[in-house]
Order: structure tokens, then C-alpha cells, then sequence
């Protein structure tokens, strides 16, 4: 039975690196791969702030076959020298107390990424060993550290890692000359193995991550290169990250897909008082009111899709999770477009309906980036950034920012914010469609299906596994396969000939023509932003087109309608193309037994077949059958070849790459011609001849 006594004797006292080892998750968010790249992420940075404050402009980091990770720079190295109150050097003072280090006053950095001085610490914490080097004063310094504690491993030649036998210090601590450097060069070296007990065995860092972070900062520091040299797979790759466009560069290399309007770029500074503790000369800590300069930069741009894509940071620091630099961006950004548009309201045919966030930010891609001096985080990971007094100066540089836009008298400007406010309200009508149809778009009982068009002939199962939607081209095609279809769960759509490109159409066209408002509101699910996967009505969609150049061409009109605004469904493997036969080969036999039947689905096909035959001294009816639609099959053929699950073949149509998939489309199907007849003229099997005949 536990006992109720419960006094001061039962509290521990954590100190130094031991909390760390007993609570990670305080200090780098979790011990799986997120906390271990946090490790890393925490060595970049104090690299990254040394470039900031112009010492030294490239940084490598190295990911060695044995587990560790080494992030070198040409910065000005952690201080070798005693620091007076803790008798330490820099270096042990760094990597074993924690809030220790450079950036707690305005001295060292005017801004910087580490704040808490407890980065360097942590790592070290849960290192199962940690080196670290610093050339200064023309010497090179090392010292190494296993789970926090200082020491020196004996290596064995060529053999170097955390195996290694350990001997701590016992009476003090030794910075160790390892060398001898140039005058004036300078820089620091840290290499750490993480600890096992910690993170786990099979812990290792994520190569795609450290390349986004790298390239990342790279974008938000131009003129910085960064080396990633990655030794841990079976191929060894070096990758360099530098730019000197800087947010711009950034911005087209997130944006998912070609531009509207922009990029547009807004830069202002503000400034705010806050009480903070400050040191004094004798080192004790007294409130005192300081004025924070804050400059803010930011870029936006608007493109052709639906997709919201918004990066925040903070002294190079990505805030994942937003903050109050994101409210000042969302609050001034909404301020400003919808008074604009409410200024419009006439021309732009609005009524009385309201533009909302979700509006405004479709096909957004911004980036906001914000420089202070000792902003506050919510916790060491600096996921959320909480200082309040910057909201107010990114609400204004952005609102500030925007109505010049909106204001000026430029030919180009003004041409851009009418096409914004126009696609802003027609994303607006889009939502308020897509509502009043999501509405109606539940699966309903045959006395409640009314409200369903009319021309479609749906399955008897309520159940949205294992029924198909067979999308089938013409009414002829149609009567067939009514007849050919499983009633229970099969159910069938028509279309009237090649519906609207919606690659070149605006949302509104879509909406308007009656074909793809049809399939949109049998689908069941909604369009763009809207769409819901799990409302979608039937397993499968199933595009049954003839298979000649037209019916070619309805697929490819139709699975662009799916691509632009349905695209969960073909990322989820749900959409699919029939496969209908081409030919029919009747090959009879002697006496009463029946024929053999053999279909094929190319020319190619169809010669190999008969050249099979006659090898065999078969023979087969003449003329063979070509089926130049769905039509011609009778519904038995129909059913065996293309809609009986047990005998058909069906094209899974999946999306591998997103960005390239926009791509293709666009090319195919977009307003560009130019492009477009190049690629069909440099195509296979064509010439120009061809094509102009």
C-alpha cells in the first residue's frame, strides 16, 4: 500500500545536465527522430548565427557511416578563455551548464537563433560522446565529453567513437592545444555520436530533412553556403546550398504551382518596449524597460491552383506552429484585401456575401520573416513564437504594404490587383457553390435521390465499399452497359461527347458547364479546397471511353477535372481507366463444339495473334471484328471484357509527383500553345509534316 507520508525529503533536485538525461522531451520536444534532428538543428544554428553577424560565411555539415554528425564553421569559435564567476574555459561552460552562453545580452548578437543557452548543452547531454574543436588565437583547442561529463577517450588508431575507453577528469578540467593554426583564423568543430540510451539503437539523422533545413537556410541567410556532405548510405553525396535571391528564390522554389499575382515584397522595422530581466555589473538580474527594433520582411504571391502554402521565421528559426508574427500576417492581410474588395463590391458583383481568410489565402505562398533581439519561444524548441509586440508590426507592413499595391497608379499594379480581387471572389463563389452543394451530396434512399441528376443510373448498395462509378461515353454506350453492369454495385454516368478543358476554364466556367457540375455532385465529395475524401460516394471511378483518339482525348479531359479538382481521389488510387478491346477473333472448331473468342487491344496485339494461329494451323472468321466504340459490343461482351471484375483489366491512374503531374498538365492542357506544339513536334514517331497534313 503506497504511503500517504509525503514531505520535503521526497523531492529530488535535478542539476545540470542530469535533468536534461531525465527529461529530454522538456528540452527537444520528443526522443525520436524529430528530438534527434532537433539536436542537429540546435549546432546549426549557433553556426548559422555567427554568419548572420558577418563571421564567416560557409558551414559544413558532415554525416559520418559510424552514426555521429559533425557541423563545422569559420565563426569566431567558443571562447577558450577562463570565465571568472564558474572558473570554467568557454568551451566546458558552453556544452556543460546549462543557460550559459553569448546571447542573453545585446553584445555578442543583435539577433540569433539560440536564446536559452541551452542548445549546445542539451546535445551534449544526450551525446553518448561529443568532441569539439576551436581554432582561435592560433591554436586548435579539443576537448570531449561522454554524456555530459568532461574527459579524454583513448582512441586506438584510425578508430575514433564512443567505444572508446574514457577517462573523466578528476581534479579539473583540460582544454587540450591539439595544434597549431594561421593567425586570424578562426572557427569551431563539433562532432557528437548520439546516445543509444537516449534515442535508441537504431537511431540515425534523416538525410531529406537536413537537406530541406540546409537548403531552407540557405534561401533565408543569401550569401551563406552551406556543404551537406551525407557518408551515411551506400552512396556517399555532396550537396552545396547557397542563394543570393534570398526570399524571392525562396518563394518560387515553394510555390506549387505558376503565378497569378506577384511576388510581391514588403519590408518595414517598428519598434516595442518590454520588461525584461537584464544583468547588471554584478551580474544579478533587475527588471528593466527595453525598446525592441523589429525588421520584418515578407513575400507573397498568388498562383493558379488552390494550394496554401506559408512559411514563418524568426531569426532564421522556422516557427512551424505560427505565432504572433503569423496573426499579424493573417490579421493584416485579411484587413486590407477585404477592404479593397468592399471598395469594389459593385464591380466585382460581390452582393451581399463576404470574403473570408479561406478565401483570400487559396493559391496563397508567403513567407514571413521577422528579425528581434531576444524574441520569446513557447519552450526550447521554438515552435511558437509568443512575443506579442510584434504582431502589431507585421499587421502593419503588410497592410501598408498592400494597399500601395492597391493604390498605385502603375499599369502593371493596378492589372494585378484587379485579377487578385477576382480571383478572390470567384474562390468565394466557389466555397458558397461548393456549400449549397455539399448539402445535397449525401447518399440517399431511392425516394431521396431526386436531387441527383437525372441521367444517372445508380447502384442499389448504400455502401461506398466495393461500388464504381463507370463514367461512359455517349447514350449508346450506355444502353450496353446497363445490360452489362452489376446492378447491385455498379452504377453508370453519362457524358455527352468531350466536356470543358478545366485547365484553361475558370472555377466558375466549371461549375457552370452541366457535365462537370454532374460529376462533381455524383462524385459526392465537393471540388478543391472543399473536397472531402471520405465523402465520396462510390470505391472507384472508372473513366469508360472508346478506344480511339477521342475517346483518348474525353480521358484526358476527364482526369484533368479530377487532377484540378479532385485530386484526393487520384492520390488516393480511386480513379481508374477502362480498358476495352479493340478486335474480336472468332476462331471456329469442327463439330459441334463452340468457338473460341479472342480479343485484342492493339494492332500489334491483333498480329501477333493471327500470325499465332496460322502457325498453328488454326483459321478464323474474316472479316475480323474492329469495334470502333463501347456501342458495337453486345452487353455480354461488354461484361467480360471491361466491366465483370473477374475478366477486365483497368488502369489505376496514381500521381507519383505532384508538382510534376501539375506540370504535364498544364503543358497539355493549359493556355500556353507554344509549349505545347513543341513537345508534339519533338515527339516520337511525329514530324512537322505530319502534323500540319
Amino acid at each position: 500500500m503506497a504511503s500517504s507520508d509525503y514531505s520535503a525529503r521526497h523531492l529530488s533536485v535535478l542539476e545540470g545536465l542530469e535533468a536534461v538525461r531525465k527529461r529530454p522531451g522538456m528540452y527537444i520536444g520528443s526522443t525520436d527522430a524529430r528530438g534527434l534532428m532537433h539536436c542537429l538543428w540546435e549546432l546549426i544554428d549557433n553556426s548559422v548565427d555567427e554568419a548572420v553577424a558577418g563571421h564567416g560565411h560557409e558551414i559544413s555539415v558532415m554525416v559520418a557511416p559510424d552514426g555521429s554528425v559533425e557541423v563545422r564553421d569559420r565563426g569566431r569559435g567558443v571562447p577558450v578563455d577562463i570565465e571568472p564567476k564558474s572558473g570554467l574555459t568557454g568551451v566546458e561552460l558552453v556544452f556543460t551548464k546549462l543557460h550559459a552562453g553569448g546571447k542573453f545580452g545585446a553584445g555578442s548578437y543583435a539577433t540569433s537563433g539560440g536564446l536559452h543557452g541551452v542548445g549546445a548543452s542539451v546535445v551534449n547531454a544526450l551525446s553518448e560522446r561529443l568532441d569539439v574543436e576551436v581554432d582561435r588565437d592560433g591554436v586548435t583547442w579539443g576537448m570531449s565529453f561522454r554524456r555530459g561529463e568532461p574527459g579524454v577517450f583513448h582512441d586506438s588508431e584510425g578508430s575514433t567513437g564512443p567505444e572508446s575507453q574514457f577517462e573523466p577528469f578528476v581534479d579539473n578540467s583540460e582544454l587540450r592545444r591539439l595544434g597549431k593554426v594561421a593567425k586570424g583564423v578562426t572557427g569551431t568543430r563539433v562532432r557528437f555520436w548520439p546516445d543509444p540510451q537516449i534515442f535508441g539503437k537504431a537511431a540515425s539523422f534523416a538525410s531529406p530533412e537536413l537537406a530541406e533545413r540546409a537548403r531552407q537556410t540557405a534561401f533565408l541567410v543569401p550569401g551563406l553556403t552551406i556543404n551537406v556532405h551525407d557518408n551515411s548510405g551506400a552512396e556517399e553525396s555532396l550537396v552545396t546550398y547557397s542563394s543570393e535571391g534570398g526570399l524571392r528564390d525562396f518563394l518560387e522554389y515553394l510555390a506549387p504551382d505558376q503565378p497569378v499575382v506577384g511576388p510581391w515584397h514588403f519590408s518595414g522595422s517598428g519598434q516595442f518596449d518590454e520588461t525584461v530581466p537584464m544583468l547588471d555589473s554584478q551580474g544579478r538580474l533587475e527588471s528593466t524597460d527595453v525598446t525592441r527594433d523589429v525588421h520584418v520582411d515578407v513575400v507573397v504571391q498568388w498562383g493558379t491552383g488552390y494550394d496554401t502554402v506559408t512559411k514563418s521565421f524568426v531569426n532564421i528559426i522556422q516557427t512551424p506552429k505560427g505565432g504572433t508574427h503569423q496573426a499579424g500576417f493573417d490579421a493584416g492581410l485579411v484587413r486590407a484585401i477585404r477592404g479593397e474588395i468592399d471598395k469594389n463590391a459593385r464591380r466585382l458583383k460581390l452582393g451581399k456575401d463576404k470574403v473570408e481568410k479561406d478565401d483570400i489565402v487559396a493559391g496563397l505562398t508567403a513567407i514571413i520573416a521577422v528579425r528581434v533581439p531576444e524574441p520569446q519561444f513557447e519552450g526550447q524548441t521554438k515552435e511558437v513564437l509568443g512575443t506579442p509586440g510584434i504582431k502589431s508590426i507585421v499587421h502593419t507592413v503588410v497592410a501598408e504594404g498592400l494597399t500601395q499595391k492597391f493604390e498605385s497608379t502603375q499599369r502593371d499594379d493596378k492589372a494585378a490587383s484587379a485579377l487578385l480581387q477576382e480571383k478572390i471572389v470567384a474562390e468565394m463563389k466557389t466555397r458558397l457553390s461548393a456549400r449549397a452543394l455539399k448539402e445535397t451530396q449525401r447518399r440517399k434512399t431511392a425516394l431521396e435521390s431526386s436531387t441527383l441528376p437525372t441521367k444517372l443510373v445508380d447502384c442499389r448498395t448504400k455502401d461506398v465499399e466495393g461500388t464504381e462509378l463507370f463514367i461512359v461515353e455517349g447514350d449508346s454506350a450506355l444502353g450496353t452497359a446497363k445490360l452489362a453492369r452489376d446492378s447491385n454495385h455498379q452504377a453508370l454516368l453519362p457524358i455527352r461527347g468531350k466536356i470543358l478543358n478545366t485547365q484553361k476554364a475558370s472555377v466558375q466556367d466549371m461549375l457552370d458547364n452541366q457535365e462537370c457540375a454532374a460529376i462533381i455532385q455524383v462524385v459526392g465529395a465537393g471540388s478543391g479546397r472543399t473536397f472531402d475524401l471520405s465523402s465520396a460516394r462510390y470505391g472507384k471511378i472508372i473513366i469508360m471511353s472508346d478506344a480511339d483518339v477521342d475517346g483518348a482525348h474525353i480521358r484526358t479531359l476527364l482526369l484533368t477535372l479530377f487532377f484540378r479538382y479532385m485530386r484526393p481521389l487520384v492520390e488516393a488510387g480511386r480513379v481508374y481507366a477502362a480498358v476495352p478491346p479493340l478486335h474480336r477473333v472468332i476462331v471456329p472448331h469442327r463439330g459441334k463444339a463452340g468457338n473460341d473468342v479472342i480479343y485484342t487491344y492493339s494492332e500489334d496485339e491483333l498480329r501477333t495473334v493471327l500470325a499465332r494461329l496460322k502457325a498453328a494451323g488454326k483459321t478464323y472468321q474474316e472479316p475480323i471484328q474492329r469495334y470502333k466504340g463501347l456501342g458495337e459490343m453486345d452487353a455480354d461482351q461488354l461484361a467480360d471484357t471491361t466491366m465483370n471484375p473477374a475478366g477486365r483489366t483497368l488502369r489505376r491512374v496514381r500521381v507519383s509527383d505532384a508538382q510534376q503531374a501539375s506540370d504535364i498538365f498544364e503543358l497539355l492542357m493549359g493556355n500556353d500553345v507554344a509549349p505545347r506544339r513543341d513537345f508534339i513536334v519533338s515527339g516520337p514517331g511525329l514530324s512537322r509534316e505530319r502534323i500540319d497534313a
